[in-house]
């Protein structure tokens, strides 16, 4: 499958639905993703109210050029057929499903966007986060040409492998890997869980460096602190764009499929890669615009 073109997603700040002041104030937050929460962070009582107020902070249009995703609750549950039907028409470039777990889920929640009306360019994202779907993730990455982006929830998976809490995340390890994998396999974006100890900034940023080394595109985050290390580990440094550029240049010069750069055999897969990384420097810059 044709990978998709590159997006910014190094942050991907969780804002609760039913909270108001957090819904006002994350428009001025510099992340690149708003995932707008419907599901675990509201109450089983204000999930309604939480919906209404979702929408209308989409309507208002306060994000700008940054993404915003609405995760609903699980299709089966009480809330998450009108949830669905709610966001096919919200104005949000994709929704972001829970706890899947085959790939029949993606592939029926595609069909009800499709018999909704939904934009053909509405994006479905997937959680991962129980065994199953880590050990379904296969199929569920490629079930649906709509799916765009995995979604790691290392907490409650964490919780259901009975994992002690150890720093560096072993026990995860292969869950990540495996769900890395898939999403390259498929084409898909993929990010990281949460870091939950909100106190504990040297370990935020371990983790995120532990991410990128896995091959993560981003970081879902849930504190406002937490958004400028993410994007900063996440992201292209300046140095970095050098350094591609001058490899594209001198793959280039050289006028034939291998060349030598500053020392490094360079073919067509690592050109690829450093358009690539251009291109996600160049959205960087830009989200620093006002």
């Amino acid at each position: 499958m044709t990978p998709q073109p590159p997006l910014l997603r190094r942050s991907a700040l969780y804002v609760p639905g039913s909270n108001a002041r957090a819904l006002a104030k994350s428009a001025t937050l510099p992340a690149d993703t708003f995932l707008l929460d419907l599901e675990d962070s509201v109450l089983p009582e204000a999930k309604v109210a939480a919906r209404e107020a979702v929408l209308q902070a989409i309507a208002a249009g306060p994000f700008g050029r940054r993404e915003v995703v609405l995760r609903i609750n699980a299709p089966d549950s009480a809330w998450g057929a009108d949830d669905l039907r709610a966001a096919a028409r919200s104005g949000a470039q994709a929704i972001l499903l829970p706890k899947v777990e085959s790939a029949a889920a993606v592939a029926d929640a595609a069909r009800a966007l499709d018999d909704l009306g939904a934009p053909a360019g509405q994006r479905l994202w997937v959680m991962a986060e129980t065994p199953r779907g880590v050990l379904e993730i296969a199929s569920i990455a490629s079930a649906s040409p709509r799916l765009a982006v995995i979604v790691m929830g290392t907490a409650d998976l964490a919780k259901a492998l009975r994992l002690p809490g150890a720093p560096g995340r072993e026990g995860l390890r292969t869950a990540l890997e495996q769900c890395v994998l898939a999403a390259r396999a498929s084409g898909l974006d993929i990010l990281d869980g949460v870091y939950a100890d909100l106190a504990d900034n040297a370990g935020f940023l371990a983790e995120c460096l532990q991410g990128r080394a896995l091959g993560f595109d981003g970081k879902t985050v849930i504190h406002p602190g937490q958004i400028a290390p993410a994007n900063e580990v996440f992201g292209v440094s300046a140095e970095e764009a050098d350094a591609a550029e001058a490899l594209i240049s001198g793959w280039a010069a050289a006028g034939d499929g291998v060349a030598v750069v500053n020392g490094r055999m360079v073919e067509r897969l690592h050109v690829d890669e450093a358009r690539r990384r251009l291109v996600l420097y160049r959205a960087g810059q830009e989200a620093k615009l006002p």
